[in-house]
């Protein structure tokens, strides 16, 4: 039988995460038949097939799968053989990447970066991924730290896979222009939006979760003008008049203005989980938890302010 290499099950769970031989060769900086090469010598040393063809993606097996979730542990395990004697995971400056999705690098990446800035302060790069729910995880792949949303009801992070560190609990609000007949209300409820002019996300983004929510509660059709998953356009619409939204209470601070008022929507479940999202060996990096710790620190005061 031959031997399983820890590069070729590390090129095995990047494969699960990313579903192509070229985004694990572009991850890992080595050629696509590189990959192609170790894989096939790692299906060697296996008697079950650990990949199959779904369209153009290649994908785990239920075996394949298995495998990359133990190979996952051993990358742990190495890392933390190298922190013991690398000064990398020591260092406090070493440069840590972070992905957010749009309205939480609105709110959070400006005072981050404020935060971090100077001597002796570990270098941030930040990058913007709005993807659906079920995507997150996967940009762990490509990144230090990512900053992740789901809905309450939506499937739990596979935390057998990725480490999950909450951030906060924050509800989506009603969104309404400051005149609107509604905006006099201290709270509403689903009867009192569900026959008005809504701009709202994408299927499979928060906001549209929501508004499934309250078509199902009230048995009525929605009347939806505007998809628009960008928080700031969503705001200047509703803040022109003529529809209504919905707005996270808490990371919609940036692009609120007084012509916008928010109430609580009651009856249904609109809280969303915001949590960052890493590889367990990264959170062993010191930089890499600095960088966690000043999260936490801006999103607590945000929600508390």
């Amino acid at each position: 039988m031959v031997a399983m290499e820890i590069h070729q099950l590390e090129m095995l769970r990047e494969l699960g995460a990313l579903g192509s031989v070229k985004a694990v060769a572009d991850t890992l900086l080595v050629t696509p038949s590189a990959v192609s090469q170790q894989l096939a010598q790692l299906q060697k040393s296996v008697e079950v097939p650990l990949t199959r063809k779904e369209g153009r993606n290649l994908v785990l097996t239920e075996a394949g799968q298995v495998l990359a979730d133990a190979g996952a542990a051993v990358v742990s395990a190495m890392a933390d053989a190298r922190m013991a004697i690398g000064a990398y995971h020591g260092s406090i400056v070493a440069p840590v990447t972070v992905s957010g999705f749009h309205s939480a690098g609105q709110a959070l990446f400006a005072p981050l970066a404020r935060l971090l800035d100077g001597p002796g302060r570990p270098k941030v790069q930040f990058f913007d991924e709005d993807v659906a729910q079920q995507d997150f995880p996967a940009l762990t792949a490509r990144y230090d730290l990512v900053l992740a949303h789901r809905m309450d009801h939506s499937p739990r992070w596979p935390e057998e896979r990725v480490a999950v560190i909450p951030l906060a609990h924050e509800p989506l609000d009603v969104a309404l222009p400051a005149g609107h007949r509604l905006a006099a209300q201290a709270s509403l409820e689903t009867d009192d939006v569900v026959g008005e002019p809504w701009v709202t996300s994408r299927t499979g983004y928060s906001p549209a979760d929501v508004l499934s929510a309250v078509a199902a509660v009230s048995s009525r059709e929605l009347n939806i003008v505007h998809r628009i998953n960008d928080y700031s356009t969503v705001a200047a619409l509703v803040a022109a008049g003529g529809v209504i939204g919905l707005l996270p209470r808490h990371t919609a601070r940036p692009v609120l203005s007084p012509d916008i008022v928010l109430r609580p929507l009651r009856g249904i479940s609109t809280r969303r989980r915001i949590d960052i999202l890493a590889r367990p060996e990264n959170l062993k990096r010191a930089s890499v938890r600095v960088v966690c710790e000043a999260l936490e620190d801006i999103m607590a005061g945000l929600v508390h302010d």
